[in-house]
């Protein structure tokens, strides 16, 4: 077993600090602290390159690397063969991995043409939202749940895996597409209605009830808090940009671009909205200076480091023994809901756009991810959602966060063909 939060600090501090200060630190030996990291570096070692490989075999095979990713977690995971573990430091730095996809997705999404499309994105994101809940709920009922787990497994199915998709168009390399901005910008409203949905089934299944005015109140600042980083960012960035410029430290641009991500990362997580919004937010921020300060690339270079434990973890946190009987019918069921609600719901609404442009988007909308865990972990953990119930939640998880790479592929595959004129930055050292 990897060592807790408070007792990884302590590792930390004894592999950086000179020995001569330890003893004034901690009263523990160093080899004691080298036995509680060796554990940490190997796994850590083990998930990195289990994962590169499988990406670099499913890219050979013209597949996206995601699925991939997601497949090793499954395999190297608790529930299969058990050579990972599961661990709160691990899923630490597998929601660190998050906030750089997302930080390095807003950074290739200019604000302006973010805004251009946030109308559209609003209509679709509420539209994505409520398919989704009326088909997963009227299934659930259908099959004689209790109201309390089929409004849980319906909330579920509401949200979307901004994380998933970024990652995906980002390999694609179509971020800078029309549709592409619609589905993030979707995605990032989909994050503040998927947190009221939360909000009021975990309200309305508590003693409590709701707590109108407190639901309020989150909801006021986590539209305040888009509507500022979409509007008023990018202008504070711009003041800042002259004094960013004289700055004597080393890749200067690139500490104060990190620095701004972890700071509207933590302000996200504290008004309730995912971390990675915030990060999502960071990198939009900067998006206009990206190229002048090579921020791309270099941010890349550590997104390609942690973005693996991302997608590695949620593999991980499925279980291949949940597959059985009655229970695999009904998941597949609602995985197959999953995905038609989300293609209705968010892509029927841009009909008049075309086809292409419904199923793009629709698909660009379907995968669920770390979002739809956290739902049903908040029912497990409350005595809402059963053993079993939870299971069909993480089945139709995993089932639209694999499909949905490949599909994108599929669906982008005209404007993957079309050349790319790519500026060549400077070589810059991290």
């Amino acid at each position: 077993m990897l060592p807790s939060c408070k007792s990884s600090s302590r590792v930390l501090l004894r592999a950086i600090l000179p020995f001569h200060i330890l003893p004034l630190v901690t009263a523990t030996a160093i080899p004691n602290g080298a036995e509680q990291l060796q554990p940490l570096l190997l796994y850590l070692f083990v998930i990195f390159v289990t994962t590169k490989m499988m990406a670099e075999i499913f890219e050979r095979l013209n597949l996206p690397a995601v699925p991939g990713e997601i497949l090793a977690g499954i395999a190297l995971g608790p529930y299969a063969l058990h050579w990972i573990p599961s661990n709160i430091t691990l899923s630490s730095v597998a929601q660190i991995g998050a906030i750089f996809v997302l930080f390095s997705a807003g950074l290739e999404t200019s604000p302006r043409e973010l805004i251009d499309v946030s109308r559209k994105a609003l209509v679709v994101s509420i539209a994505g939202v409520i398919v989704p809940f009326i088909l997963g709920f009227a299934y659930m009922k259908m099959r004689h749940e209790t109201t309390v787990e089929s409004v849980f497994v319906a909330a579920a199915m509401v949200a979307t895996s901004i994380g998933i998709t970024a990652r995906v168009l980002g390999d694609l390399k179509v971020l800078s597409s029309r549709t592409a901005k619609i589905i993030l910008a979707a995605a990032v409203f989909d994050d503040v209605l998927g947190m009221m949905v939360l909000a009021i089934v975990t309200g309305a299944a508590s003693t409590q009830g709701v707590q109108w005015l407190h639901l309020g109140v989150l909801t006021g600042e986590a539209v305040a808090f888009a509507l500022f980083m979409m509007f008023i960012g990018p202008p504070l960035v711009r003041q800042l940009r002259p004094h960013v410029e004289q700055l004597s430290t080393q890749n200067a641009s690139l500490v104060v671009a990190l620095a701004i991500c972890l700071l509207l990362s933590w302000l996200a997580a504290k008004i309730n909205m995912a971390a990675i919004v915030g990060a999502f937010f960071a990198g939009l921020i900067f998006a206009d200076y990206a190229p002048r300060w090579n921020l791309i690339p270099r941010v890349g270079g550590i997104t390609a480091f942690l973005a693996p434990f991302f997608f590695f973890d949620i593999g991980a946190r499925f279980n291949p023994r949940l597959l059985t009987g009655n229970l695999l019918t009904m998941a597949i069921v609602v995985s197959l809901l999953a995905i038609a609600s989300k293609v209705i719901g968010c892509g029927f609404p841009l009909i008049r756009e075309g086809w292409p442009t419904v199923f793009r988007v629709g698909i660009g909308m379907m995968p669920r991810g770390e979002v739809a865990l956290i739902v049903a972990l908040v029912g497990l953990q409350t005595g809402i959602l059963s053993q079993p119930v939870y299971g069909i939640v993480v089945i139709m998880t995993v089932v639209t966060t694999i499909l949905a790479p490949p599909i994108l592929r599929y669906l982008f595959r005209d404007e993957i063909s079309q050349p790319h004129t790519e500026n060549v930055p400077a070589a810059v050292q991290l």
